[in-house]
C-alpha cells in the first residue's frame, strides 16, 4: 500500500512540532476548550432549606444530614443552593461553620415564630425539608406543630421514626404534621405501611428513600487489620454513640461461648458515649460494660474504640470487620444507619429484629436473633465464623441489597422529590465526576486488560478479549490526547501488544485468550468479524494520533493495521464493517493512502444496500431488528461521507440515526435497546437489560453527528445519555461508581449488576472523555491523578 504520513514536519519521537511546547498542540486546545454550557450565577440559584441537627453536634441525624447534603452537592451542579437551619436546644448549643445560615432553638417557643417569618420572607427559598425525630422537638411539641403550619413554602418532612399503634392524642399531633407536609419521606417500606394503616396517609404522599450508605473500595481485610494492630484476629464489631439502648451487654454475654470455639476473636465497641447521655449520667453505662468484661474474663477479647471516628477511619474499621453485630433492644427503632454502613462495607450482619433489619436482611442478606437473646447471638456468630460459604453468600446478598442505597442514589431520589413538591421551581443538572483511571489500571496486567470483575475485584480466571483491549486502547489514547500523562503510554503499549498477539496472518483476529495467554476454544464458536472490526478501529484511532505518540508505538500499529485491513473484503457483518470504516476514517486523518477511500466505499455500499433492502417508511433501518451497538451503523456512513464526499452516505446516516434516536430517547432520558429482547421491526423498544456500552456508543455517535450537522438536539441528547450513568435512568441509580472508577455492568429491571468488568468500565471512560469537550467536569477544574504503575496480577 502506497502511503505517506501527513504533517511530515512533526517530530514523532516526542509529539512536538519544532519550536512549540506540547501544550500548544491544537488538538489539545480542542479538547480543553471551555464547556459550551455557560453556568448561571450560583448566588441566584433557588434555595433548599434543611431544618436539621448538624455537626459539630454529634448525633445520628446530624451525620445523616451532612452526608446527604454533601451527596446532593456532589451529584448536582447549577441546580440549587442548600441552606441549613441547625436545630439545637439550651443543653446542646454549638458554634457552626459557614454552612449553617440559621439556628432554631427548640427550648425557646419564640424561636419558632422568628424562624417561620424568616422562611416566608425569603423569596429565594423554594422548598423546606425538615429532618424529624420526636426527641428533637419534645420540649415544645405544640410550638413545633404551630411552626409547621406557619410555613408558607412547599414542605417535605423526613420521619426518622414512625411509631405504630398510636393513642388518639399522639396520633392527632403527628397527623397535624402529615397534613401540612407536601411530601413525606420514610426510610423503609414498613414505615410507609404504618403511615397508611395507622395514620391514614394517602400513599401518593409517601416516598420511601432508604438511609444512605457510602460506596467503599472493599480494601483487603488483612492489610487493614495489620494497619490497626488486629492481624490474626477474627473481628466482631459494633459502632455508634454509646447508650444503654445499644444493649452491648447482649454481645458480651455471648462472647465466652464464641471465644471457646474461636479464641482469636476480638469484639470492637466503636464510638464515644452519646453527648446527651454523657450530660445526664456521665460514663455510667461504659463503666458497667467494663465491669461485665472483667466478670466474664474476656478482657483479651474486647476493645473499646472510645472516640467519634472520622468517616474514612470508620469505613476502614467496618471493612476489616468479619461480622457486624447490631443489638438494639428497641423494637420500634425504625431505621439504623449503623448496620446499613456495615452492609455496604461487605460485613455479614447479625441483628435484632427491628423493622429496618427485618426488611433489609431478608432473603439471606443477614441473620436475625431475638432481643436480648445472647444464646441465639452466640449460635449465629459461631455459624458464620465456621461456614465460609454461608458467610460469603450473605455478604454478596447484602451488598446487592444495600448498594442501591448509596448516598449518590439517595441524592438523586431526594432531588427529584424536592423538585416535585417545589412544583418544578428548579431544574436538575448532573455534575460530571472527575476522570478516574484507577479501576482501568487495576483491571490491567502486564499482558492486557482482564475481561470480568467480581464486584470491583479483577477476575483473573475470566481471561482477556481483543474487544476489551481495543476499546481500552482507544480510551487511553483519548486520555493521553487530553492530558499528555506519560503513564498512559505504558497502558497504550500493553493494549497494542495484546492486539498484535491476537493477529493471524491474512485472517481475522482471534478474540479470546485465557489467563495463561493461550487462545481458547471460544474462538472457534463465535463470529470473529466484529472483534476484528474493533481491533481495526482501535489501530486506526491510535495512528490518527501519530503527531503526539511515540514513533515505536505508532510504527507497530501501522504495520498491524496494514495487514489487518486486507481482511476487509471478507467481512459482511454490518457492525464489523462499521467498525472497520471508523478505523479507516481515523487512519485517513494521519495517513494518505490510495486504498482508504476504495475500501471505505466498498464497505459503505454494502451498508447502503442493506438499508435499501430492509427500510420502509416506518422502519428506517439496515436490518429487520435493532440489537446491540446500533448507533455504530449510521456513524460509519457519516464517516464514509467525510472520506468520499458521497452525499448518499450522509443522507442515509442522518435518516437512520434520527430513527434510532426516536426509538431510544424520551423527553427526559435514554433507554437503549435491551439485551433481554431486541426491538423487532414494527415493535416499540421495551424490556430491560440496558448495557453501558450501548449508551457509550450512542454518546460517541451523537458527538459525531453534532460535529457534522451542528444541531443542538444532538448535544442535548448527548448530555441526557451521559446522565444515564449518573442516575437519570428508570431505577434512578448510578451506573458509574465514583469510589472505584469502575462502572457497573448493567441496568436491569429492578437492580443494577454490581460487577465492574472491562467492557462497562472502559465504555464509561470513553463516554466521559467524549463528553469532556462539551461539558467539561462542570467543576471548572480537571484533577489530574498520579496513577500507580501497571498492576501485574500474576
Amino acid at each position: 500500500m502506497k502511503q505517506t504520513m501527513k504533517n511530515d514536519n512533526i517530530l514523532r519521537n516526542n509529539g512536538t512540532p519544532p519550536g512549540f511546547l506540547p501544550f500548544m498542540n491544537n488538538n489539545f486546545f480542542n479538547e480543553q476548550k471551555k464547556p459550551l454550557k455557560v453556568p448561571v450565577d450560583e448566588n441566584m440559584l433557588p434555595e433548599i432549606l434543611f431544618i436539621t441537627t448538624f455537626p459539630p453536634r454529634e448525633c445520628g441525624i446530624a451525620t445523616y444530614s451532612q452526608d446527604l447534603i454533601n451527596a446532593l452537592n456532589k451529584q448536582f451542579v447549577y441546580s440549587f443552593n442548600i441552606e441549613i437551619c441547625a436545630v439545637e436546644n439550651n443543653s446542646e448549643r454549638h458554634t457552626y461553620g459557614k454552612d449553617v445560615k440559621y439556628k432554631l432553638n427548640t427550648s425557646e417557643p419564640k424561636s419558632y415564630i422568628k424562624m417561620a417569618e424568616k422562611i416566608n420572607a425569603d423569596d429565594n427559598i423554594k422548598v423546606v425539608l425538615i429532618q424529624h425525630e420526636f426527641g428533637l422537638f419534645a420540649e415544645t411539641v405544640d410550638e413545633f406543630n404551630d411552626f409547621v403550619s406557619r410555613i408558607k413554602k412547599p414542605l417535605g418532612i423526613v420521619f426518622h421514626t414512625v411509631l405504630p399503634r398510636p393513642d388518639e392524642v399522639f396520633k392527632q399531633k403527628v397527623q397535624h404534621l402529615l397534613d401540612y407536609a407536601d411530601g413525606i419521606i420514610v426510610m423503609t417500606h414498613g414505615a410507609g405501611e404504618i403511615l397508611e394503616r395507622d395514620y391514614r396517609v394517602d400513599s401518593s404522599k409517601i416516598n420511601v428513600i432508604a438511609h444512605g450508605t457510602h460506596l467503599v473500595p472493599h480494601l483487603d481485610k488483612n492489610v487493614l487489620k495489620e494497619k490497626y494492630g488486629l492481624q490474626g484476629r477474627r473481628v466482631l464489631s459494633t459502632f455508634g454513640l454509646l447508650s444503654s439502648g445499644k444493649s452491648i451487654e447482649t454481645t458480651l454475654e455471648a462472647l465466652p461461648g464464641i471465644v471457646k470455639t474461636t479464641p482469636e476473636v476480638i469484639f470492637l465497641i466503636i464510638g464515644k458515649t452519646h453527648p446527651t447521655v454523657a450530660l445526664q449520667e456521665g460514663e455510667k453505662y461504659r463503666e458497667e460494660l467494663q465491669r461485665k468484661i472483667v466478670e466474664l474474663n474476656i478482657q483479651d477479647n474486647v476493645k473499646f474504640v472510645n472516640k467519634y471516628l472520622p468517616l474514612d477511619e470508620l469505613l476502614e474499621y467496618l471493612q476489616l470487620t468479619d461480622i457486624y453485630l447490631f443489638t438494639s433492644k428497641d423494637p420500634n427503632q425504625a431505621v439504623s444507619g449503623t448496620f446499613s454502613y456495615a452492609l455496604s462495607c461487605g460485613c455479614p450482619v447479625v441483628s435484632t429484629p427491628i423493622p429496618h433489619a427485618k426488611e433489609v436482611l431478608s432473603g439471606e442478606s443477614g441473620i436475625l436473633f431475638d432481643f436480648g437473646d445472647s444464646k441465639q447471638l452466640k449460635e449465629a456468630v459461631n455459624k458464620l465464623l465456621f461456614d465460609e460459604e454461608l458467610r460469603l453468600n450473605i455478604i454478596s446478598n447484602g451488598l446487592h441489597k444495600i448498594t442501591c442505597t448509596a448516598w449518590e442514589n439517595s441524592a438523586v431520589a431526594h432531588a427529584k422529590f424536592l423538585q416535585k413538591i417545589a412544583r418544578n421551581k428548579f431544574e436538575l443538572h448532573y455534575r460530571n465526576p472527575d476522570i478516574n483511571l484507577d479501576h482501568i489500571k487495576k483491571m490491567t496486567t502486564d499482558f492486557g486488560m482482564l475481561q470480568f470483575a467480581k464486584i470491583n475485584v479483577p477476575d483473573i480466571n475470566s481471561g482477556y478479549t481483543i474487544d476489551d483491549n481495543a476499546r481500552a486502547m482507544i480510551a487511553l489514547c483519548q486520555h493521553y490526547k487530553m492530558t499528555r500523562e506519560e503513564d498512559d503510554l505504558l497502558y497504550i503499549k500493553i493494549y497494542l501488544d495484546f492486539i498484535a498477539y491476537c493477529e493471524r496472518p491474512k485472517d481475522l483476529f482471534l478474540n479470546y485468550v485465557d489467563y495463561n495467554n493461550n487462545f481458547t476454544t471460544q474462538n472457534a464458536e463465535v463470529n470473529l468479524a466484529d472483534s476484528t472490526g474493533r481491533a481495526i478501529w482501535a489501530l486506526g484511532y491510535l495512528i490518527s494520533l501519530a503527531h503526539i505518540l511515540p514513533y515505536e508505538i505508532v510504527s507497530k500499529a501501522e504495520k498491524v493495521f496494514d495487514r489487518a485491513v486486507q481482511c476487509a473484503t471478507k467481512v459482511h457483518s454490518p457492525r464489523a464493517m462499521s467498525f472497520i470504516i471508523k478505523g479507516l476514517y481515523y487512519y485517513n486523518r494521519s495517513v494518505e493512502n490510495d486504498n482508504t477511500s476504495e475500501i471505505t466505499k466498498m464497505l459503505a455500499d454494502r451498508l447502503v444496500q442493506m438499508y435499501k433492502h430492509e427500510s420502509s417508511p416506518d422502519w428506517l433501518w439496515f436490518e429487520s431488528y435493532l440489537t446491540y451497538a446500533n448507533s455504530i451503523l449510521p456513524e460509519a456512513l457519516l464517516c464514509a461521507y467525510t472520506i468520499t464526499d458521497d452525499t448518499t452516505y450522509k443522507a442515509i446516516a442522518k435518516e437512520s440515526f434520527d430513527f434510532l434516536m426516536a426509538k431510544t430517547f424520551s423527553d427526559s432520558e435514554i433507554k437503549v435497546i435491551t439485551n433481554q429482547g431486541w426491538c423487532q421491526k414494527g415493535e416499540e423498544n421495551s424490556g430491560f437489560g440496558e448495557q453501558p456500552i450501548d449508551v457509550a456508543y450512542t454518546i460517541i455517535t451523537l458527538r459525531k453527528f453534532h460535529d457534522v450537522f451542528k444541531e443542538k438536539s444532538y448535544l442535548d441528547k448527548m448530555e441526557t445519555a451521559f446522565n444515564w450513568f449518573l442516575g437519570n435512568n428508570h431505577l434512578q441509580q448510578i451506573i458509574y461508581n465514583p469510589c472505584t472508577g469502575g462502572c457497573f455492568d448493567g441496568l436491569e429491571e429492578k437492580n443494577v449488576n454490581l460487577n465492574q468488568g472491562a467492557e462497562s468500565t472502559v465504555s464509561y471512560l470513553m463516554a466521559r472523555l467524549m463528553s469532556y469537550r462539551y461539558f467539561g467536569n462542570e467543576t471548572n477544574s480537571y484533577h489530574r491523578r498520579k496513577n500507580k504503575p501497571v498492576k501485574v496480577l500474576h
